[in-house]
């Protein structure tokens, strides 16, 4: 099982404490050391004030923090969890994806998704109704960007006659992409467009708010991955699919509360029903506590991980 590690670039309401220069290189390069394969960062441009009182989150613009992070190392992974790439012209999120994945040396992981926030896509001019056709069309169109000279591309809203952009990513045909979201539409999206599937862990009460379905159980992630077989066989696919999941069960990490063991059980459930990925967020008030508790991690569990 391999890992990746949230950086704290939400954290905004702990001002610099998280969110400096400093704060990402040395959490990123704690990442390193421990054994993490990447690290993470998520997406929220313009969060609508309701939604942050009622949990929402702040974070930095994620090609922005994940350039610091790949400054600051050698060997680590950078993966965007999630970028909600409907939110932007696909032709300038395909341009900010070749720009880092050559200044890190091809160490870009593409998370992305449709979203769900129906406030922000308001702010932001896109239509929220139109967020799964507009994913599946800006991936078709990053492709084509990052592979071809002189593109011809009509979309919704946007129309391109014959266009070029470089320089192409280091990785070819182009950086993995991972499609984030539970729902069948997010998983058929992955399997004919993608290169691995993000799901996340919802419980049944959550579902309506994040609009996309729960999933509870390995028993889930089993289910939905059958009917993602059933899709790859329609299509032809045989290419392996990257399952990247969150890891439940961290909230106690770092005190004696934390279970390890049921915590590496349940990983190893996980794992056998299809799971290849962990997503990893591990509680800090300080960053010089989370990059404690990154060593931790990698000294007491990442070993002991299937």
């Amino acid at each position: 099982m391999r890992c990746s590690v949230l950086l704290h670039t939400q954290r905004v309401d702990l001002g610099s404490e998280f969110v400096s220069a400093d704060a990402v290189a040395t959490t990123a390069r704690a990442a390193e050391r421990a054994g993490f394969d990447s690290v993470s960062v998520t997406d929220h441009p313009f969060p609508q004030d309701e939604w942050m009182r009622s949990g929402g989150h702040h974070a930095l613009d994620p090609f922005v923090a994940l350039s610091f992070a790949a400054a600051a190392t050698t060997r680590i992974r950078l993966l965007t969890f999630i970028y909600v790439v409907t939110y932007r012209n696909p032709f300038l999120s395909a341009k900010a994806v070749a720009s880092l994945d050559v200044l890190s040396g091809g160490r870009l992981l593409f998370g992305v998704a449709a979203g769900y926030l129906q406030p922000e896509f308001e702010a932001l001019g896109v239509p929220f109704a139109e967020r799964d056709d507009l994913a599946d069309e800006a991936i078709r169109a990053m492709k084509r960007a990052w592979s071809e000279s002189g593109v011809q591309f009509a979309g919704r809203h946007f129309v391109a006659r014959g266009h070029t952009a470089l320089p192409r990513p280091t990785q070819q045909p182009h950086p993995p992409i991972w499609v984030g979201g539970n729902s069948r539409r997010a998983i058929r999206r992955a399997v004919e467009l993608g290169d691995g599937w993000m799901p996340i862990f919802n419980p049944a009460q959550h579902a309506s708010r994040r609009r996309t379905p729960a999933i509870e159980s390995a028993d889930d992630i089993r289910a939905r991955l059958g009917y993602a077989a059933d899709v790859a066989a329609e299509l032809g696919r045989t290419a392996p699919l990257e399952v990247a999941l969150t890891a439940r069960g961290l909230a106690t990490f770092g005190t004696p509360r934390f279970d390890r063991e049921a915590f590496v059980a349940d990983v190893t459930e996980l794992r056998a029903a299809g799971v290849t990925y962990l997503n990893v967020n591990l509680p800090a008030a300080t960053r010089v506590e989370h990059a404690d508790r990154i060593a931790r991690f990698g000294d007491e569990v990442l070993p002991r991980l299937p």
